[in-house]
């Protein structure tokens, strides 16, 4: 056995700043060696043994030494002064945890830590991405900061406890497009059992900084802090901002820290280290700060203090005074503190004279001028806008409650304004956001990346009596007009907090933006902070000019038109379009929500980002306060899969509204300036026309200054289901083809006309047995639904002889009828005109002499007066023997009638 091997296995010189196997530090205690515990045995004990700095030197090394108890720690202050094996107090300018650790200092990741990228979801084409190098943690002095991108990227830290403890650290999140979450595991890299609310974080204001502790059992704990970026559309999320993590738990520290540059310990036995003031600095482990130079200045934690330099039109603000009894106020100017410029020197501007008095603007809708010249709100049932005292509602009315603000001479008693720094200091002492007289502005802060921060409480919502169980759902709307001027990249945020649970970004504005105006509608009836947080630049540049001006809150309410009430479309519609792939490859599909009739009597479509269902467990009792949830016409989530990313489940994020109003429903193609576009859509081949129902939501975007529209065409398809099938537009398989114009198509049954007799026709059937049956079928195409229904089928008693069958049988017999007697008639002419011919022909042919021929015969035309008789009959052979022996002896006899004589002819 050699001098430099321990009685419980090897023990090897620790590079420099290293930290032992249960995470306290190392520190020499000789100049040729250090002291080191071994590994606790099963007893619990332990041996305190000289490691060599230099391997192989292991002469004059003192024996191994019986340690301290495996559960023995120092308090607060103190370290093990591993020499003497006792507590000994940190010197000023250090501190101690005693029996926990504290990192922050971040110029560099700290020893221990490892910040490892990931990306795991296949590509469009099913490859594998690895486009993550790139992507860590990155120390930013004062704190950590996540990645931007859509990596997953966990920083890793292994610790080892002696006994139950924690750990907390500081963070700021404030992008819901990043997933955070922290969680641990034990050595088999097992993860232990945590709740929701302790794995996922909340979200915070911008500027502001949030604690999370997170208890930790005895052994081995493996902490993750772990980052997930969703790019959807190409807007940058905002990184994550971490520092001061402490853990609570290690046996003990045989060292203090020092304290960081900027921060001092002044006496003994500290267990933390203080900020400079302003116009001090200190170097690391100051037990005192140094006060700066003359004309140099700093700000609180300094490490170095700076030259001021000359004033300028940015170190001050102005102020208006509260109206005095005369009802006047004027105009103060202030220095911006703490004041940093000097006045007395070439080129610097002084500060304003105060202004003259003037009167005060007056006071703001529903509020009144006492005789102080203070405005106070009307009593109950009463109203004014300002200018005139309260007046009694007329009989039958009522007064319609809310904020209206027009004139910022002071600010509201519900309206607060702060002031957050993004690194390590807070700015509460300088001005937020400072009145204007017509309009509130942004105020000076202390530096350009500071987030200056507007707050307005809303205790609750009262519908008026005369709408209650009318308001569609909608039991607020905040309306302001803002205009921002920058010459660098400023961002306004528009965020509220419900029942003080989670802060969530409604909407944000980057850049110069013009006038204009932007509302947010409130569906439950909760108490909400409303906040705006303007900050000049993420960088520290010279920006200056931001006006946000003009902030009114109100409570309004709108009356929705209902179609299609009680049929299946009433209800919220859903539809999933995708899969779509960002540029690294993640894949996402776009989840749309559509209810036609909002809130009357139907559920309107909600969408929500599940933040605690993708950790696959139950969610917790207080679940709304992880959720942020989008209640609208038509709201549209981004779904992606559970296949990658490391999520248990399906993860639905950026939830927005696309329709928050109602305009219209017409068959006409255009409504209020929002064009249905029917030729996106394959052309209807019924007869019965497309309804449109049209939609908008007043929030403006960077892309859709004049907010986002939506039209939902409905169509009478009766091969569809009554509960029908959306779908989009093939051109914009997104369902949209602008980004800010939204179309769907809604095919079903239900939207086709109700029946009515016209839609239907009888059939009869043949007599069968003395009964006839008659059914009533729908005409072809039916493109109606529900309505009448067709009559049931009906029988009556019939002749075996049909109808047709006798008239066409008396029909026969007329037209038999009128034959026989054209027959009879034709024959009778025929008779007459062979008896002339006959008479003719045998006057011809006598021998006697017999008067002119015009006694014979007929001139052309001319009708006989003589009406012939036959006293005689003659037979037909009679005839043919008279014509054939007409020389013969034989003759017949004729009685002629004359009207002139009756005389006897003899031939």
């Amino acid at each position: 056995m050699t001098c430099c091997r321990a009685l419980n296995g090897p023990i090897r010189a620790p590079a420099a700043g290293c930290r032992g196997d249960r995470g306290q530090p190392l520190a020499p205690l000789h100049r040729d060696y250090y002291y080191q515990y071994t590994e606790c045995d099963g007893t619990g004990s332990r041996w305190r043994v000289a490691i060599p700095l230099s391997p192989g030197s292991c002469s004059d090394l003192p024996p191994p030494t019986r340690g301290t108890d495996c559960s023995f720690s120092c308090p607060a202050g103190m370290f093990l002064e591993m020499s003497t094996q006792l507590c000994t107090p940190c010197a000023a300018g250090s501190y101690s945890l005693g029996s926990g650790l504290r990192f922050d200092q971040w110029d560099a990741i700290p020893a221990g830590f490892t910040s490892l990228a990931s990306f795991l979801d296949p590509g469009p084409n099913g490859e594998d991405i690895q486009a993550c190098n790139s992507s860590s943690w990155t120390p930013q002095g004062v704190y950590l900061e996540s990645n931007r991108d859509e990596c997953t990227v966990s920083l890793i830290y292994a610790i080892h406890l002696e006994k139950r403890g924690s750990v907390s650290f500081t963070y700021q999140y404030p992008d819901n497009n990043i997933f955070f979450e922290f969680y641990v595991q034990n050595e088999q890299c097992q993860e232990m059992a945590q709740s929701d609310d302790e794995k996922w974080i909340k979200v915070t204001n911008n500027g502001e900084w949030g604690t999370h502790t997170v208890n930790l059992k005895s052994g081995t704990n493996i902490l993750y802090w772990r980052t997930t970026g969703i790019l959807v559309g190409g807007k940058m999320v905002k990184p994550v901002l971490l520092k001061n993590i402490q853990i609570e738990g290690v046996a003990y520290t045989s060292e203090c820290f020092p304290c960081r540059p900027g921060w001092f310990s002044p006496m003994p036995g500290s267990s933390s280290c203080q900020p400079c003031p302003s116009n001090t600095y200190s170097g690391k482990g100051a037990s005192s700060c140094t006060p700066c130079p003359e004309h140099h200045y700093s700000h609180e934690g300094w490490a170095e203090c700076k030259v001021r330099p000359p004033c300028s039109e940015r170190d001050y603000f102005q102020i208006h005074t509260a109206c005095d009894s005369e009802g006047k106020t004027q105009v103060l100017y202030r220095w911006v503190e703490p004041r940093i410029c000097v006045e007395n020197v070439t080129g610097a501007v002084r500060l304003p004279a105060t202004g003259q008095r003037e009167p005060c603007p007056p006071c703001n809708p529903g509020y009144y001028n006492s005789n102080d010249s203070t405005c106070l709100p009307c009593p109950p049932g009463t109203h004014s806008d300002g200018t005139y005292a309260c007046a009694q509602c007329p009989a039958g009315t009522e007064p319609v409650l809310g904020y209206e603000y027009k004139w910022w001479n002071v600010l509201p008693s519900n309206m607060k304004t702060s002031c957050f720094n993004v690194g390590n200091s807070k700015c509460d002492k300088m001005n937020g956001w400072e009145v204007a007289g017509d309009h509130i502005r942004s105020g000076a802060g202390s530096s350009d990346n500071d987030y200056l921060i507007l707050s307005l409480q809303a205790p609750g919502f009262k519908v008026p009596a005369s709408l209650s169980g009318m308001t569609g759902g909608e039991f607020s709307r905040i309306t302001f007009v803002f205009e921002t001027i920058c010459s660098a990249d400023c961002e306004l945020y528009f965020m509220m907090d419900v029942n003080r649970k989670s802060t969530t970004v409604v909407e944000s504005w980057e850049g110069n933006k013009g006038k204009r105006s932007f509302s947010h509608s409130m569906t439950k009836n909760a108490s909400v902070t409303y906040t705006w947080a303007f900050q000049r630049t993420s960088r520290a540049q010279d920006v200056r000019k931001h006006s946000p001006t003009n902030v009114s809150f109100r409570k309004m309410l709108e009356a929705k038109r209902v179609v299609f009430v009680g049929s299946p479309m009433s209800d919220v519609a859903s539809l999933i379009i995708g899969p779509s792939f960002t540029s690294k490859g993640t894949k996402y599909l776009h989840l749309f929500n559509i209810s036609l009739c909002g809130h009357e009597g139907r559920r309107a479509a909600v969408c929500t980002d599940n933040v605690t269902d993708v950790s696959g467990k139950d969610p917790p009792s207080d679940f709304a306060q992880f959720v942020n949830t989008v209640d609208s016409f038509i709201c549209q989530s981004t779904i992606i899969p559970a296949d990658g990313r490391g999520f248990r489940m399906a993860i639905s994020s950026q939830s927005i509204s696309l329709a928050d109003t109602f305009v219209g429903v017409t068959v006409n193609a255009v409504l209020s300036g929002v064009d249905a576009k029917p030729d996106l859509f394959p052309e209807n081949p019924n007869d019965v026309p497309d309804i449109n129902f049209f939609y908008r939501s007043t929030q403006a975007t960077a892309s859709c200054d004049q907010g986002r529209s939506s039209v939902v065409t409905v169509r009478c398809n009766p091969e569809k289901s009554e509960r029908g099938e959306l779908s989009v537009p093939r051109s914009c398989s997104a369902g949209t083809c602008d980004g800010c114009t939204f179309h769907f198509l809604w095919e079903s049954s239900s939207a086709c006309p109700r029946c009515t007799e016209t839609d239907y026709h009888q059939i009869e059937g043949a007599c069968k047995g003395g009964v006839q049956e008659t059914l009533y079928v729908w005409n072809e195409p039916k493109l109606c639904t529900h309505g009448v229904s067709l009559p049931p089928r009906s029988s009556a008693p019939c002749e075996a002889i049909a109808l047709w069958l006798k008239v066409g049988l008396g029909a026969g017999a007329s037209v038999a009828a009128l034959l026989f007697s054209l027959t009879f008639y034709f024959w009778k002419k025929n008779k007459r005109l062979e008896y002339k011919y006959s008479r003719l022909v045998m006057s011809a042919n006598k021998e006697c002499e017999l008067p002119a021929a015009d006694s014979c015969a007929l001139a052309e035309g001319e009708e006989a007066d003589d009406d012939v008789v036959y006293t005689q009959k003659p037979s037909l052979l009679g005839k043919l023997r008279a014509i054939a022996n007409k020389d013969g002896e034989s003759s017949e006899s004729v009685q002629l009638n004359s009207s002139q004589s009756d005389r006897w002819a003899m031939g």
